[in-house]
């Protein structure tokens, strides 16, 4: 199983991806629009093929970016039927599967933070994400959209926490930097709703919370309620002065045959140190030898109608620039793909 918990900070939110090594079929659970980018770039360094983008509810607080990767991949989104969404491509019920390669995601209705929530349990039933439901030492807010303690409740004790104890447990969200927990953790140690924890007493802790509402409510819901579709012209997916990659790293790359092959004018930066420029690897003909210790200082010289493409030797140094040029306000830059290692290599011509 290929496993991995992706974080949004200015929401606290968790993005997962399940996928079959085998078969490559992945599943991508709760996406964040601001992420949209790095998910796509994970998926692909991967090599991934999404075939379900999941949501465990209407988000409040964020908005999805599964219509963006349905855009992106062609991934069908899927929903519960019970979420008053439309645009999804599958209205899911309860004890549904979600099939990705050889393995699947059981579908449990866990009602009571929205009419719409549900838990997704891996098929061995080692893993479950229970979104907002139930979270780590807490429990979903029941005091909007739909919310309903009593509901909740019922939720947690029949569908999540009737799992084995060995179920590792992973939330929608975590806001003190926790990652998962497990069936009998929640089981022993949740305030709000462990076993001795009766229903009255989860409600009176539910209905006592006095939490202020989320800060984007007002455009996250309805933007949920449409699966995360734009209103309006839509944007461009990237930069697109020239064909390339957005990495996990946050980079944007050119391969050296895009590069080679781009017929607009560039401002290419050699980062390395000037001897460098005269050894074995040569430079590519017009390079503007930049140093990457000045870099920061040198930035105000570039033109900034004009794109960039840093160069190192091996595309390191010069994905560090990006950044530097990036934080200088430069918004058209690129790294060279494998630096002059790649560009040699591939046979493309330098000059001594």
């Amino acid at each position: 199983m290929i496993f991995r918990q992706l974080f949004d900070a200015a929401s606290s939110t968790y993005t997962y991806i399940l996928a079959d090594p085998d078969t490559r079929e992945a599943v991508v659970i709760d996406p964040v629009l601001e992420h949209r980018q790095r998910d796509a770039a994970l998926l692909r360094e991967l090599e991934l093929r999404p075939v379900t983008t999941l949501e465990t509810h209407v988000h409040a607080d964020h908005v999805t970016s599964a219509w963006w990767l349905r855009r992106e991949f062609g991934c069908p989104i899927a929903l519960s039927a019970a979420s008053g969404a439309t645009g999804a491509d599958r209205w899911l019920g309860h004890g549904e599967r979600v099939a990705f390669g050889g393995r699947h995601l059981e579908v449990r209705s866990t009602p009571g933070h929205t009419h719409g929530c549900i838990t997704l349990v891996l098929d061995d039933r080692s893993r479950a994400m229970t979104g907002d439901c139930l979270l780590i030492r807490g429990a979903g807010r029941t005091d909007f959209q739909q919310g309903d303690a009593h509901e909740m409740y019922r939720s947690i004790r029949e569908q999540i926490l009737s799992l084995p104890n060995e179920c590792e447990l992973y939330p929608a969200h975590d806001y003190r930097g926790l990652t998962s927990s497990s069936v009998g953790e929640e089981r022993r140690w949740n305030p709000r709703i462990a076993d001795p924890v009766g229903e009255r007493d989860f409600v009176g802790y539910m209905q006592n919370l006095h939490l202020p509402h989320p800060k984007q409510i007002d455009v996250a819901v309805p933007a949920n309620l449409r699966v995360g579709a734009p209103i309006g012209e839509v944007e461009p997916a990237g930069q697109d002065w020239a064909p390339l990659r957005f990495t996990v790293a946050g980079i944007w790359e050119i391969e050296p045959a895009g590069l080679a092959e781009l017929s607009r004018p560039v401002q290419i930066v050699d980062v390395r140190a000037a001897e460098e420029l005269a050894g074995p690897l040569g430079h590519i003909a017009g390079a503007r030898s930049i140093p990457l210790e000045e870099v920061g200082t040198q930035a105000a010289t570039l033109d900034r109608a004009v794109p960039v493409v840093a160069v190192c030797r091996s595309g390191a140094r010069s994905a560090q620039a990006v950044v530097l040029l990036q934080r200088a306000g430069l918004r058209e830059v690129a790294n060279l793909a494998g630096g002059m290692l790649r560009w040699v290599a591939e046979r493309h011509p330098v000059e001594a």
